[in-house]
């Protein structure tokens, strides 16, 4: 018999996807085995009065769990895939990939107008400079405010009037059930997804071979080598969830399609790129080349000391 305890955040969303997660493993685990939720208070959820950019970068979601991880506190994670940063640390691998949701980012306005029917000057909500970026590129005339906290929170402030609208991953909106509260599902033509934004990630010890054979049964492959391809692409830039980068991949039969973006958080300039082919690092290696040739290794370097400024 073997227990196994899963760590998680302690957001409604973390512990909704962890119980999704459990559900699933159910059908790969031996009978004998039983599992446990165990929920961690991460760097990034204590600190809710800054902005995520300026809080201190990569891993705020994770760290705290993968070191329980590694100490042997807990024998599985369930991350958020764009929570991860593009490095993992030594003696942690990613067991399996979840299929995917929906990797789009949704708005959800107090009146209902659409991005394109926000009045002039409307106050936007959302933390990630990914999001800003891409809003200022598209609607130049509308402003950004930060919003921190659990999905709850934020749906409260915007009802409350502190925004007229505000951005979310739709994949987390169809977790929480919650379809009926979305205005608009955005276009990925207008605001390309994070790295990982919709699929799962489920973190095991390296060393720990039983695990990582049940986990191969609910691995997905598509997901697995799409988020491979994004995940390399990120990884060139030494980026995290923090930075504003995106990148988005779709995979037919053996064809991997890769979009990727680095822009500046005022919406100006928009560095952006695509590449193709059948394996998931040359390509995420061969657009992140072409991004660099761009300049985006500069304009990320300018965003990096604009933040800690």
């Amino acid at each position: 018999m073997r227990t196994v305890i899963i760590g998680t955040r302690r957001s409604d969303l973390a512990v909704t996807q962890t119980e999704w997660v459990m559900e699933s493993l159910q059908e790969h685990i031996p009978a004998s085995w039983e599992m446990q939720q165990e929920k961690i208070v991460t760097r990034g959820d204590q600190i809710l009065n800054v902005t995520l950019s300026k809080v201190g970068g990569k891993g705020l979601f994770v760290k705290e769990i993968e070191q329980a991880l590694l100490d042997g506190r807990i024998d599985l994670a369930v991350h958020s895939m764009k929570d991860l940063p593009g490095e993992m640390p030594e003696g942690l691998t990613m067991g399996a990939v979840t299929l995917r949701e929906d990797p789009r980012d949704c708005l959800i306005s107090r009146t209902g107008a659409t991005l394109n029917e926000l009045p002039e000057n409307a106050w936007i909500g959302t933390s990630s400079l990914r999001r800003q970026a891409q809003i200022l590129a598209y609607r130049p005339d509308l402003r950004v405010k930060p919003v921190r906290g659990n999905l709850n929170t934020r749906f409260k402030k915007l009802m409350e009037g502190q925004f007229d609208a505000i951005v979310l991953a739709a994949s987390g909106i169809a977790r929480m059930g919650w379809q009926d509260r979305v205005t608009e599902i955005i276009s990925d033509r207008v605001m390309l997804p994070a790295v990982g934004q919709g699929a799962l990630a489920v973190q095991c010890r390296a060393d720990d071979d039983e695990m990582l054979e049940v986990l191969q049964g609910m691995n997905h492959r598509e997901t697995e080598m799409a988020v491979q391809a994004e995940r390399t692409f990120l990884h060139a830039f030494e980026g995290g969830c923090h930075l504003p980068i995106a990148g988005y991949a779709t995979v037919k039969g053996d064809r991997i399609q890769l979009r990727g973006l680095v822009a500046d958080p005022g919406g100006q300039p928009v560095l952006s790129g695509s590449s193709e082919g059948a394996e998931g690092v040359r390509l995420g290696r061969l657009l992140s080349n072409d991004l660099m040739d761009q300049g985006a290794r500069e304009l990320l370097d300018s965003v990096r000391e604009g933040i800690q400024s």
